[in-house]
């Protein structure tokens, strides 16, 4: 009789794959990221990426990183996280994990603490000296709202589209 296999993958591994995959959707030329919120029972709820609104025609909105601040995508772009919450049409968040390929801005984290999500797992932290990633951390240690980096195992996935 043969035992099950032993290489599968994680659930950090699942779940971080899933946000790293949904951030490929986005099509700002600098920055994708993706997220996933993902409930106790590991059942995803919603999946996000950083782009425009729905209704916002991608070719009319600026993805400038510099110049005159309505020259730059800054103003119109919704952040992975948020769409992630904004997406979910099941009701309640309290206690789910996100998460994250790149550590959340602070308005990201105000709507996660405002959800109810309790646990936020991210792949980069790039920013981690900037004001904004302060403030997040800030607010999520006033909250309660548990957060780590995922520990890349090196596995590779491939798929075949």
């Amino acid at each position: 009789m043969a035992g099950q296999r032993k290489d599968y993958i994680s659930w950090d591994e699942y779940f971080m794959g899933v946000s790293m995959l949904s951030g490929m959707r986005s099509k700002d030329p600098n920055t994708q990221v993706g997220a996933c919120i993902v409930g106790s029972d590991h059942r995803i709820l919603s999946m996000g990426y950083n782009g425009f609104p729905n209704g916002c025609n991608d070719d009319l909105f600026p993805w400038a990183r510099e110049g005159e601040e309505l020259e730059t995508k800054y103003p119109f772009v919704t952040h992975s996280e948020l769409n992630a919450i904004l997406n979910y049409r099941g009701g309640n968040l309290e206690g789910t994990t996100l998460y994250v390929s790149l550590f959340p801005c602070n308005e990201c984290a105000k709507a996660i603490i405002q959800a109810g999500i309790r646990k936020v797992v991210y792949a980069q932290d790039k920013y981690k000296d900037s004001p904004s990633v302060v403030a997040s951390k800030r607010m999520f240690d006033a909250a309660g709202v548990a957060y780590y980096q995922y520990q890349h195992t090196g596995k590779k996935v491939e798929l075949d589209l």
